[in-house]
């Protein structure tokens, strides 16, 4: 708790600055406030096309991989992982840095076409960052989800914590955006992205927020186990 605690601080402090470092101000690229998703009910979705069946790991730059080769990303590890079980199907990485929840559901149509089997929802780290409303950010995660389902396509839902300089109240109400989403939905949850990997330094690059190869591979370890009972069934 001590490592999560000081990582959040390192967050901050960085969202706070500046003049952080090019590669720091990836996760929270200013963009102006990001719009509230529609609360009214959304159009049925055509079915998806046909196609080759694939994971789709829809996220921001920590999903991305921001300062790591592409195969060294979690969703790549994951790919292996797949492989190595005997598992035939593709992890799309649909990780964009500095996505806000609000962008990753403007993407989110295309982000379910073909045959998907799986989305891991792992988007919520930018709205903390920039202090976004919790009540905006489940309205489109939740509109994610329900696009979702609309295609018959299960969802491993992933939290993220809020750094500490909104305050006490702010991060209880952000955590508490996932818990709700997880039991209103009933989806298969894993509470934390970075459980593990957040304030741990040889798992972090230099600017103390996105995880190195290692760190990353860490993050595999922690979904493999949902990813893989979820595609088996």
């Amino acid at each position: 708790m001590h490592r999560v605690l000081l990582s959040l601080v390192v967050l901050a402090a960085i969202s706070c600055s500046a003049s952080a470092p090019p590669e720091t101000q990836e996760l929270r690229r200013d963009k102006g406030p990001a719009p509230v998703a529609p609360i009214a009910p959304v159009a049925p979705i055509a079915p998806a096309t046909p196609g080759p069946p694939h994971i789709v790991a829809l996220g921001d730059s920590l999903t991305a991989g921001l300062g790591l080769p592409r195969e060294e990303a979690y969703p790549a590890v994951l790919q292996r992982k797949l492989k190595d079980a005997g598992i035939a199907i593709e992890v799309v990485n649909a990780g964009v840095s500095g996505d806000t929840s609000a962008d990753g559901l403007r993407r989110a149509n295309w982000a379910l076409e073909g045959d998907v089997r799986l989305l891991i929802l792992a988007l919520g780290a930018n709205d903390g960052l920039r202090g976004l409303p919790p009540s905006q950010m489940k309205s489109n995660l939740q509109t994610i989800i329900h696009r979702a389902r609309q295609r018959g396509v299960p969802v491993l839902l992933v939290g993220m914590e809020a750094p500490p300089n909104f305050g006490e109240q702010y991060a209880a109400a952000f955590r508490q955006v996932f818990q709700d989403l997880a039991r209103e939905n009933k989806v298969t949850f894993v509470p934390f992205l970075l459980d593990g990997v957040a304030g741990v330094p040889n798992l972090n690059q230099a600017d103390g927020i996105h995880p190195t190869s290692t760190g990353a591979a860490r993050i595999a370890d922690l979904l493999w186990p949902a990813v893989k009972t979820m595609i088996q069934q």
